[in-house]
């Protein structure tokens, strides 16, 4: 009996496997977002940083915050506005149009920042 079930077992590693590829073609892990360098401005010590940032139509900027109190993200035109970010929370936007976007931290207007957009 224990060579038939040795004989219909499949070859080691084939359970590791299959639900690996399984999960790959379906796009889980293939498809996990990441930040393109250069796309993420951090906020710290009450300050965007950069603040100033140059991408291409169509890039998410990822606004990150890594200070100790909440902060908000507000397009100064409306254009996006995100909720309060605890530490190490985030928002997202996709700047789909060329131009500058200026913001601001809706908690603390002081704290200013712009996005420059190019085709």
């Amino acid at each position: 009996m224990r060579n038939l079930i040795k004989a219909n077992r499949p070859p080691y590693g084939a359970w590791i496997c299959a639900p690996t590829f399984a999960v790959a073609a379906l796009g889980v892990i293939v498809t996990l977002p990441a930040v393109a360098a250069g796309t993420e401005v951090n906020i710290d010590n009450f300050a965007f940083t950069p603040k100033e940032l140059t991408v291409t139509a169509g890039t998410a900027v990822v606004f990150r915050n890594r200070d100790d109190i909440p902060h908000t993200v507000v397009g100064a035109n409306g254009e996006f506005h995100s909720k309060a970010l605890d530490t190490d929370h985030s928002f997202s936007f996709t700047f789909a149009k060329a131009g500058t976007y200026v913001y601001f931290c809706g908690l603390h207007p002081q704290m200013q920042g712009r996005i420059i957009v190019t085709p």
